[in-house]
Parts: C-alpha cells; sequence; structure tokens
C-alpha cells in the first residue's frame, strides 16, 4: 500500500505532467496562429502589390491615352524628326508624314531647322535620316537648314544624339515630330535627356495597339528610366 507521501509524489508528477501539456498545446495553438497571422499578411501584401500595380498602369494607360490628342506646337530653335521605315531611300508613309509635318513648320516659320534623325536596318542601303534628307530637299528644304543625324537606332538614341549636336549650337527649345500615340513618351524622353521639347504631332490615327503598347513603355521607363528600357525592348 503506497504512503500518503507517495501518494502526493504521484499526484504532483501528473499535475506536472498535465500542466506541460496544457503549455505544449497554448504553444501549438499560438504558433498556428502566427503561421496564420503570416499567411494573412502576406497574402494581403501581394493583393495590395497587384492593386498598386494595377492603378499605376491604368494610370499610365490613362496618361498616354490623352496625350495622344495632345498639339504643343509652339515657335522653336528646330524641329526634331523621329525617323522611321524607309525603302532603299524612299521613306515609309509613316515617315512621310512626320517629314511632311516638320516642312510645315518650317515653312510656316515656327522653326528655322529641321534635324531628321534615324540609322540604317541590318542590310539598308540608307539610313532613315538620309532617306528624310534627301525628301525634304525634293520639296525644297535647303541643306542649310537641315541636320541630319543617322547614329541612333532608338528613339531615346536618336533624342540624345540630337541633343549633343545642337547643344553645341547653343539649341535647347525644339519641338518633337512624330506620329500622335508618341507623345507622352516623346516629351518624357526630352526632359531626361535634357531638351526643352514638345511635342508637335502628325495627324495620323493611333491604333490601340500602339498605345497600349507604348503605355507598357512607359510604365517601364519611367521606374528604371527611358535609356535603360533601350537595352530591353528597343
Amino acid at each position: 500500500m503506497a504512503t500518503a507521501s507517495e501518494v502526493h509524489e504521484v499526484q504532483t508528477a501528473k499535475r506536472r505532467s498535465a500542466i506541460r501539456a496544457a503549455r505544449r498545446e497554448r504553444e501549438a495553438a499560438r504558433t498556428d496562429e502566427q503561421r496564420r497571422r503570416r499567411r494573412r499578411l502576406v497574402r494581403r501584401g501581394l493583393l495590395a502589390g497587384v492593386v498598386l500595380v494595377v492603378l499605376y498602369l491604368g494610370f499610365t494607360v490613362a496618361q498616354v491615352f490623352a496625350a495622344d490628342s495632345w498639339d504643343h506646337t509652339r515657335d522653336a530653335d528646330a524641329a526634331i524628326v523621329l525617323g522611321a521605315a524607309q525603302y532603299n531611300g524612299t521613306p515609309s508613309p509613316v515617315f512621310k508624314g512626320r517629314l511632311d509635318r516638320a516642312f510645315d513648320l518650317w515653312k510656316e516659320r515656327r522653326v528655322p531647322l529641321i534635324v531628321v534623325t534615324g540609322g540604317a536596318a541590318e542590310g539598308d542601303r540608307f539610313t532613315e535620316a538620309y532617306s528624310g534628307l534627301t525628301y525634304l530637299k525634293k520639296k525644297g528644304v535647303p541643306d542649310d537648314d537641315m541636320i541630319v543625324i543617322d547614329d541612333g537606332s532608338s528613339t531615346w538614341e536618336s533624342m540624345a544624339a540630337s541633343v549633343r549636336v545642337l547643344r553645341k549650337q547653343g539649341i535647347t527649345k525644339v519641338q518633337l515630330v512624330s506620329d500622335p500615340y508618341h507623345s507622352f513618351r516623346l516629351e518624357a524622353i526630352a526632359d531626361e535627356v535634357g531638351l526643352d521639347g514638345e511635342v508637335s504631332p502628325t495627324s495620323a490615327d493611333s491604333t490601340r495597339g500602339e498605345l497600349l503598347r507604348e503605355s507598357m513603355l512607359v510604365a517601364g521607363g519611367r521606374i528604371i528610366g527611358y535609356r535603360r528600357l533601350v537595352n530591353l525592348v528597343e
């Protein structure tokens, strides 16, 4: 028969065991709750991130679509024509539209100088800039009123090359001539390279695809810079 002391020890051991078991259960429940809380926080963070991205992209799309109707034509020191496709020295219809717009600015004496830009695609005999030069010469623009910049293969490179040449002549105030869908990014790139540039677009109609593509380029360029963006997409 167990003594009172032995009974007390057994009861004490049972109580301690029960306490330890209860503590383990509480710790397990606390750990589970912490895990659930962390998962909730992660889900909320991911959701917030997705919402922010959607809002940012939506805001950017709205800006680019709104800029499609911009016309910031003014008197300036030069008009920079962004290059487009040419075929064996003949400007494509898109490029002709841009050249004609620059010609009108020159003819109306809104600008005294036209800068034609654009390099050559692989296999081309002529650069975009050269085909633009010959086209404008045939329309009556003298050589002294034109500058040819043919060492750019993207919008940013053409703009950066233009600013290097124009700064030597003390020119920073320019009109940027391209298609309407290009307007928002053009003015943003001009600001990045240090030009006082505003758009004087052609009368071409922009497609939804062109505007959406521009929206994605603007969204990326504003985050990483348009210069870095060139290496990724253009």
